[in-house]
């Protein structure tokens, strides 16, 4: 472990590797003060730009991205009382009360340090859990990755925010998409309707940039977000004495409250950063001083979200298998280089798995760094109107959707899946189903007809074999679960 750990930092510490860090955690941070286009959408915007890189410098900007955000996002919360990412909507109540009093310093502080905390045990955690998770998992075989992955389908289906039944109409969705292109074992043309391009199936390329690029832009043109920024003398970033003494323990309890629920499918950055906030409410002495300015309610959710966005990064790692769409796109960046995800990542790859966990340690330092004193820069950003940023994000989305193959048929696809995303969030479907169908997708039939095979199509191969089984069994109880309200309702209207 140690070993591979030094060799992570040898080989991140290269000048190309050190650059795509910074550049990534420099936009993450940009694009998480900026309300609107979100990480997804800029990872997707931003991922042609790294296939002349390396699997590990691609990974290291994208992942510098994602973690980036989660560091942006508080300062528009504390300052202009808007999220600039979702998971920073908690920070708004005690923040920005803290910023009216005059103490916006010392809350843009203990929420950047608070992050770093989080990020650096979060990090940790992945050294101990991402080893012993791939160890057992390396024993898999075709039916037991097929039940996990629909495992892990059901189960964003089941954490989805809005209806359940839209975010598996979503799904379903994502799966037919999946299917266009070769039969993978015939070799026989699918849904292509006779288009040669549409052979190798629809690209990854346009399909994230259209569902979270393009459809991101739309809807917040039209919701037309005006932002007014808080004019105070922003002193004191570092927190004293008392500070750290009322925000220590909530830090570590939400570094790992955050790293637990963010390694679990569904959980996450939105989830980890409500749980610490009632937690640290609930064990508070004075539960009333909550949403009044209390620095608790800006350490313990700040922490939460940055040690969530990370732990998310042990299943994907360990597994093969993306629990959010952010880590979507970082699974799809390493499968572009040709590199497989999962189990078999840690012994065929250590170089990059080890190099990940380096730069993990080493973008959440340079965050630090960069945030405290660039905060005044943060505070002019915040006054550009959008509409001078979305035509250059558009004109980006179609530059980067057209260079992968320079095929004009990808143009079309990215703006007709930009509509689709765009009326699939206005009629209240999620769009993260989608694309997690899409990506596992092709491994879930692949694994099936595997299992098939290896049975002579005796589907009785999923239940004889004890893991497998155990997966469907949980399976089952999630399905059967999701129903129950929607039955009851039913029996009492009769």
């Amino acid at each position: 472990m140690c070993d591979g750990l030094v060799n992570g930092f040898i080989l991140c510490s290269s000048p190309e590797n050190l650059l795509l860090c910074f550049l990534g955690v420099v936009i993450g941070t940009f694009i998480g003060v900026l309300p609107g286009i979100g990480p997804m959408g800029t990872m997707a915007i931003l991922m042609p730009l790294t296939f002349r890189a390396t699997p590990v410098g691609s990974f290291i900007m994208l992942a510098g991205i994602y973690y980036g955000a989660m560091y942006g996002g508080s300062t528009t919360s504390i300052l202009v009382n808007i999220p600039g990412e979702v998971s920073s909507v908690v920070t708004c109540l005690d923040g920005h009360q803290m910023a009216l009093q005059g103490k916006a310093g010392r809350a843009l502080g203990i929420a950047a340090f608070g992050s770093l905390i989080g990020g650096i045990i979060s990090t940790v955690g992945i050294i101990f859990i991402a080893e012993p998770v791939a160890s057992v998992a390396i024993k898999f075989g075709y039916p037991e990755y097929f039940s996990l992955m629909c495992l892990g389908m059901i189960l964003v289906v089941y954490l989805a925010h809005q209806s359940v039944g839209k975010a598996m109409i979503s799904a379903f969705i994502g799966l037919l998409l999946s299917w266009v292109g070769m039969d993978m074992i015939t070799g026989v043309p699918r849904f292509t309707f006779g288009m040669i391009e549409l052979n190798d199936g629809i690209g990854i390329i346009p399909l994230i940039m259209g569902i979270f690029g393009v459809s991101e832009v739309l809807i917040t043109v039209e919701e037309n977000v005006k932002m007014h920024v808080l004019k105070t003398k922003i002193k004191n970033l570092l927190p004293n004495f008392q500070d750290w003494k009322m925000s220590f323990w909530p830090m570590i309890r939400g570094a790992f409250l955050g790293f637990f629920l963010g390694v679990l499918p569904g959980g996450g950055p939105i989830i980890s950063s409500f749980a610490s906030y009632g937690l640290e409410k609930r064990l508070s002495k004075h539960p009333e001083r909550f949403g009044t300015g209390e620095i608790a309610g800006v350490a313990g959710p700040e922490t939460a979200n940055n040690a969530a966005s990370q732990g998310g990064f042990v299943t994907l790692l360990s597994l093969g298998i993306p629990t959010n769409p952010i880590l979507t796109m970082l699974f799809a960046a390493l499968v572009i280089h040709g590199v497989q995800p999962g189990p078999l990542l840690i012994t065929e790859h250590s170089d990059i798995f080890w190099a990940i966990i380096a730069s993990m340690f080493i973008g959440n330092v340079l965050l630090l760094f960069l945030n405290l004193p660039l905060i005044g820069i943060w505070v002019k950003v915040l006054k550009i109107p959008f509409w001078i940023l979305f035509p250059l994000i558009l004109t980006f989305c179609l530059i980067g959707s057209y260079s992968v193959s320079s095929s004009t048929l990808d143009l079309y696809l990215m703006c007709g899946f930009g509509v689709l995303g765009y009326i699939m969030r206005k009629f209240g479907f999620e769009t993260a189903p989608l694309c997690l169908a899409y990506i596992l997708g092709p491994l879930m039939e692949r694994n099936l007809r595997q299992s098939l095979l290896l049975s002579n199509g005796n589907f009785a191969i999923f239940a004889t074999r004890p893991i497998s089984a155990v997966f469907w069994g949980i399976t089952s109880l999630l399905l059967i679960s999701m129903f129950i309200p929607s039955i009851k309702c039913r029996l009492k209207g009769l």
